[in-house]
């Protein structure tokens, strides 16, 4: 036993959350996210079965997962950059809204009940699966994008919305750019850049406005980032995240995009559900 929970248990836990490392760090090099969408769910199960209070395990889950994905994040842009397809007047465009974007998230997380990022996810991964399932490239807003004042609004929504979702905005912004009309294979690897400030700015954030509700986290946690999370699950989706990387500039992507869709359904069912 340990804290109360049986070994074996434990073991399968930290099994689970390796392998949701591996899936994140595929996911963030192939398609330039976080893998937040991943870390969620399976750490919103590990806390459940640990004990942690339902008002404070959402945001834990959240916090932990920008954490995770900070250096998966990192390593998925150097790769991308090496590649030459970072489109850096995005990056000058997003980074500072997409900053504070992050920064209203984290002061959300501090007063707001786990409702508000249930729901925020279920919306979120929702519209990103079906935009993958069903949209495919058919979407689009024109050949070019847009003004400074449009772009200024898209990088702090993207900021916001991963901030909540716990992601790094990786799949939002995405989208976005391949609205505009952008080849996926520069939109993937901006995304990836995007996601750097965000996931530092959200680290901080998270850390800070968990501290108050200090008392009722579980061991080795500071503010709502659990340690022992990141540190099981942060090595493994950092090392794999290279290999999504080359994978995103050889491979046909169209049957994992309908995989992760399902997958975001699948979870969205499961937090809709939880709501009632």
């Amino acid at each position: 036993m340990l804290l109360g929970v049986p070994l074996s248990e434990i073991v399968w836990l930290a099994l689970a959350i390796v392998i949701g490392g591996v899936i994140t760090g595929i996911l963030a090099g192939l398609f330039g996210i976080g893998g937040g969408a991943v870390i969620v769910p399976v750490l919103y199960e590990v806390f459940r079965v640990l004990g942690v209070p339902e008002e404070v395990r959402m945001q834990l889950c959240v916090g932990t997962s920008i954490a995770i994905i900070l250096p998966t994040t990192v390593r998925s842009y150097l790769t991308h950059r090496e590649k030459g397809l970072v489109i850096a007047r995005v990056i000058r465009l997003w980074a500072l809204p997409a900053a504070i974007g992050v920064t209203c998230g984290a002061v959300i997380a501090a007063f707001a009940p786990p409702v508000v990022f249930k729901i925020a996810f279920v919306l979120i991964a929702s519209f990103i699966a079906s935009k993958f399932l069903f949209a495919g490239d058919r979407w689009n807003l024109g050949t070019d994008l847009p003004g400074a004042v449009p772009m200024t609004l898209y990088g702090f929504t993207i900021g916001l919305a991963g901030s909540l979702m716990g992601v790094s905005g990786g799949s939002l912004s995405n989208i976005v750019l391949t609205l505009y009309g952008k080849p996926i294979h520069n939109a993937v690897a901006t995304s990836a850049g995007l996601g750097v400030p965000i996931t530092v700015v959200g680290t901080a954030g998270y850390m800070l406005a968990g501290l108050p509700h200090q008392a009722l986290l579980p061991p080795f946690s500071l503010g709502f980032i659990s340690l022992i999370g990141v540190a099981v699950m942060a090595p493994v989706s950092s090392f794999t995240a290279p290999y999504g990387a080359r994978l995103a500039h050889r491979l046909s992507r169209r049957r994992l995009e309908i995989a992760f869709s399902i997958f975001l359904l699948l979870v969205s069912a499961r937090f809709l559900v939880s709501l009632f």
